[in-house]
C-alpha cells in the first residue's frame, strides 16, 4: 500500500473574537488591574501575540476574595439547592453552544490540535457542569453526614495542559457544593478563562459567585496566602504544591493538591500488541506529553519487547506533527518556551547517560515550540528520563521478566497518579491493580476520562480527588 498525504484542512478562526485587552472578572464584570499592569499571551506554535491579558496584583486579588466572600454569604449559600444545580446546567448547555468557539480558541492559545480540543477538552469541560449540576441537591449522599456545608470562598489554581478542562474540574464541584470561587488561570493560557467569565454573565450567575484573576505565581501566591480564602484546590507540579502545602499549615484552610506524575504503562507478553501500541501512543503523544498521568515509563516484557518497539516505531512515523488547527494535526506545539527548554535538557539527558534516542522523520515548523516524538530504549531505573517528569513527547521504554518485576519497577518512583496495564487475562489485571501504587489504573486502553470517576494520586502526586462522588468531599465539611 502506498503512502499518501493528508490535504490540509485547517479550521476557521472567524468564530472566535479575540479582544486585545482584557481585564480581571471580578464581581460579576471585567475590570482594570489596580497596577494597569498587563502580559502577553501568545499563539505557541507561531508566537504571534494574541491579546494582553491583566495581571492581578494584591489589591485585585483583595477584591475578588471580598466579592465571592460578599456573594457567599449572601447569595450563593442562602440559595436553595436545586436552584444552584439550575444555574450549573445553565453554563453546561452554553458551553456545548459555543463548544467550536471554545475548541479553537483553547487551540489558539495552548497549541494542542484542534482535534483534542473539539473532541475532548471541551466535551468533557461541559460533561463535568451537567454531572455536578445533578449533584446539587443531592449533598447528603456525597458521604460526608447528612447536612453537609460548603467552606465558604474557594481558592483555584489551574495549570496550562489543560486549561478549559481543568477550570470545569474546578468550579464545577465548588459552585455545586454552595462555595464561591477566585480561580486564578496559568500565566501561557488565560483566554478561555476569560471566556468562561463571558459564558457566567450569559448564565446570569449571580454577581461575585465566579471571580478570575489573571497573572502569575505571585498572584498565585496571594490567593493560596489570603485569609479569607477556606480552601485551596491546586493542580500542577509537585514543586509548587509542597510550597502551597507549606504556606497553609497551621491555617484552617481544607487543601487539594494533583500534582505531577511519572505513569508505568505496563505490557504483559499475552497483550493484544497492536492494540497496546496504540494506547501507548495515546498515552504518551496526546497532547503533546502535557498530561501529569501520561504513560511517560513503558514496561515491556522482555520477550515481546522487540516486536513491540518495532511496531511502535512505526506507528510513531505516522503521527503528524504540525499546525495545530489543521484538523489531520495529531501532535500540535510545545506551550512554551521554557516548557520546551526543559523538554529538551531532560532528553538530553538520555543521552549522556547512554540511553538510545529514535524520533521518525518529520519537518518541524521554523516558528513556535516544537518537539518531535521521542522514545528511549536501553533505559534503566536510574536515569533521568526514567525518573523525571518531562512533561513533553517523550517515551522511556524499560523491560521486565516476570509480573513482580514489572510491579517493583513501576512503583519505584516518587509519584503515584496513575499507570496502565495490558493483558489478555482479567485475573492478571486484577492482580497488577492491586499491587500498583497508583490513583487511576486503566486497563487495556489509556488516558480515558469521566465526570463520574473520581482522579487523583498518592505520594508527590497529590492530596484527595477531583470528580465523582469523592471529588465532592473536597468542598463539603461535615454539619451540624
Amino acid at each position: 500500500m502506498n503512502n499518501f498525504e493528508y490535504a490540509q484542512a485547517p479550521e476557521s478562526t472567524a468564530i472566535v473574537d479575540i479582544k486585545s485587552e482584557y481585564g480581571l472578572f471580578i464581581n460579576g464584570k471585567f475590570v482594570a488591574p489596580k497596577s494597569g499592569k498587563r502580559f502577553e499571551t501568545i499563539n505557541p506554535a507561531t508566537q504571534e501575540v494574541l491579546a494582553k491579558v491583566a495581571y492581578a496584583n494584591e489589591l485585585d486579588v483583595n477584591l475578588a476574595v471580598s466579592a465571592a466572600r460578599n456573594a457567599f454569604t449572601k447569595t450563593w449559600s442562602k440559595m436553595p439547592a436545586a436552584e444552584r444545580g439550575k444555574y450549573l446546567f445553565r453554563i453546561a448547555r452554553i458551553l456545548q453552544e459555543r463548544a467550536r468557539e471554545f475548541a479553537i480558541l483553547e487551540t489558539l492559545d495552548n497549541g494542542k490540535p484542534i482535534r483534542e480540543s473539539r473532541d475532548t477538552d471541551i466535551p468533557l469541560a461541559a460533561a463535568h457542569f451537567f454531572y455536578h449540576a445533578g449533584w446539587a441537591d443531592k449533598l447528603e449522599h456525597a458521604g460526608v453526614g447528612n447536612n453537609p456545608k460548603p467552606y465558604g470562598v474557594a481558592g483555584q489554581i489551574i495549570p496550562w495542559n489543560f486549561p478549559m478542562l481543568m477550570l470545569a474540574w474546578k468550579i464545577a464541584p465548588a459552585l455545586a457544593t454552595g462555595n464561591t470561587v477566585v480561580l486564578k488561570p496559568a500565566e501561557t493560557t488565560p483566554l478561555t478563562a476569560l471566556l468562561f467569565a463571558e459564558v457566567c454573565q450569559q448564565a446570569d450567575l449571580p454577581a461575585g459567585v465566579v471571580n478570575i484573576v489573571t497573572g502569575d505565581g505571585t498572584t498565585g501566591s496571594f490567593i493560596v496566602n489570603h485569609p479569607g480564602i477556606d480552601k485551596i484546590a491546586f493542580t500542577g507540579s509537585t514543586g509548587v504544591g509542597k510550597a502551597i502545602a507549606k504556606a497553609v499549615a497551621g491555617t484552617k484552610k481544607s487543601v487539594t493538591l494533583e500534582l505531577g506524575g511519572k505513569a508505568a504503562n505496563i505490557v504483559y507478553e499475552d497483550a493484544p500488541i497492536d492494540e497496546a501500541v496504540e494506547g501507548i501512543v495515546n498515552g504518551i503523544f496526546f497532547n503533546q506529553g502535557h498530561v501529569c498521568c501520561a504513560g511517560s515509563r513503558l514496561l515491556v516484557q522482555e520477550n515481546i519487547q522487540d516486536e513491540l518497539i518495532e511496531k511502535l516505531k512505526r506507528r510513531m512515523s505516522l503521527i503528524r506533527v504540525g499546525n495545530p488547527l489543521d484538523k489531520n494535526t495529531d501532535l500540535g506545539a510545545i506551550n512554551s518556551a521554557s516548557q520546551l527548554a526543559r523538554i529538551k535538557e531532560i532528553a538530553d539527558s538520555g543521552d549522556l547517560e547512554g540511553a538510545q534516542r529514535w524520533s521518525p522523520a518529520c519537518n518541524l515548523p521554523t516558528k513556535g515550540f516544537w518537539y518531535p516524538p521521542t522514545i528511549f530504549t536501553g533505559v534503566s531505573q536510574s536515569h533521568r528520563v526514567a525518573k523525571e517528569e518531562i512533561f513533553g513527547p517523550v517515551l522511556s521504554v524499560l523491560t521486565f521478566r516476570t509480573p513482580a518485576e514489572a510491579i517493583e519497577k513501576a512503583n519505584n518512583t516518587q509519584y503515584g497518579l496513575s499507570a496502565g496495564v495490558w493483558t489478555d487475562k482479567g485475573s492478571k489485571i486484577l492482580w497488577t491493580a492491586q499491587r500498583l501504587r497508583a490513583g487511576v489504573i486503566w486497563a487495556n486502553t489509556f488516558n480515558k476520562f469521566d465526570p463520574t470517576s473520581p482522579f487523583g494520586g498518592y505520594k508527590e502526586s497529590g492530596w484527595g480527588r477531583e470528580g465523582g462522588r469523592h471529588g465532592l468531599a473536597g468542598y463539603l465539611k461535615a454539619g451540624n
